[in-house]
């Protein structure tokens, strides 16, 4: 188990162009490009939402047309059946959609109930299992939830066997908020390895308390091999007050390969691609990496 390679999803493209003012679609394709040139083998390219509601995602079959998608997975959120529909005339390689575990988030977020979503998401998993696509469900707000607090695992594993009963079977357990602790992580993803031995399991985890590498690492040590996060740390959720953003893509990437455990990107290309995005976006991005360097850089006395 010691050292296993880590698989690094790269969802810039959604999760972090969501948050943001309108970015050109010309600059959206030449990141994500420098990304997958960087050799991130996965990447949450778009969202195919409504443009009402994300109207920073309107272009997103723009992008999906755009991007290199030779040597790497490209995936899209979709929020329903025309969604799904949408990603399918793309012919992206998965979907991911999303149910929250708290009742009060899901109705922000979707305006439907838990089950109301574990319904529609059934409906959207016949489709593309007739397509031959993958469905990932992210669980938002898994750890715990600003309107209703902190949970025990039990909720996460109630809606999860609501879920494999209608046949899905890999699971982003998402931090929505940054509430998690190691601890926490540790835990949970314990427990729900032990009760769902033959389901795939990621995290998505926010850095919105500073936590955000501390519970990677937690979750790497549990057995999570596969991680979610963003390039300089930009995204979060527009449904949650306060939610900022991922845990950054190089700074993720940075602490893995530091401990000898592989990853598939160059560090230098994901650290130059960050430096690129801070200019695009025009204001000092969170994350750390891309600021001081790699630890084993040198400088001259």
């Amino acid at each position: 188990m010691e050292n296993e390679k880590v698989i690094l999803t790269d969802v810039t493209g959604r999760d972090g162009f969501q948050m943001e003012d309108w970015v050109e679609t010309e600059d959206k394709v030449r990141i994500i490009n420098e990304i997958i040139a960087a050799g991130v083998k996965r990447i949450e390219a778009t969202s195919f939402v409504s443009p009402r509601a994300v109207p920073q995602l309107k272009d997103a079959k723009e992008v999906i047309k755009q991007i290199n998608r030779e040597n790497v997975r490209v995936i899209t959120l979709i929020p329903n059946v025309r969604g799904a529909e949408f990603a399918l005339e793309s012919d992206v390689d998965e979907v991911n959609v999303v149910v929250s575990v708290s009742e009060t988030h899901n109705r922000k977020n979707v305006n439907n109930t838990v089950d109301e979503s574990i319904a529609g998401i059934a409906e959207i998993n016949r489709l593309m299992q007739s397509g031959g696509k993958k469905v990932n469900v992210g669980l938002a707000t898994t750890f715990g939830c600003p309107f209703e607090g902190l949970y025990e695992v039990d909720r996460v594993t109630e809606v999860i066997n609501k879920l494999t009963a209608k046949g899905l079977n890999s699971f982003m357990l998402a931090d929505t908020t940054g509430m998690a602790n190691p601890l926490q992580v540790s835990s949970f993803v314990n427990s729900l390895k032990a009760d769902f031995p033959d389901v795939g399991l990621s995290l998505h985890l926010h850095n919105t308390r500073g936590m955000g590498l501390a519970n990677v690492l937690a979750g790497y040590e549990a057995g999570i091999r596969n991680f979610d996060a963003s390039l300089g740390g930009i995204g979060g959720c527009p449904f949650a007050p306060g939610a900022t953003g991922n845990v950054a893509l190089e700074d993720v990437a940075h602490m893995f390969d530091q401990m000898n455990i592989p990853i598939d990107p160059d560090l230098n290309k994901l650290i130059a691609a960050a430096r690129d995005l801070e200019q695009v976006l025009g204001y000092k991005l969170p994350g750390q990496v891309m600021k001081a360097g790699q630890s084993t850089d040198l400088h001259q006395v």
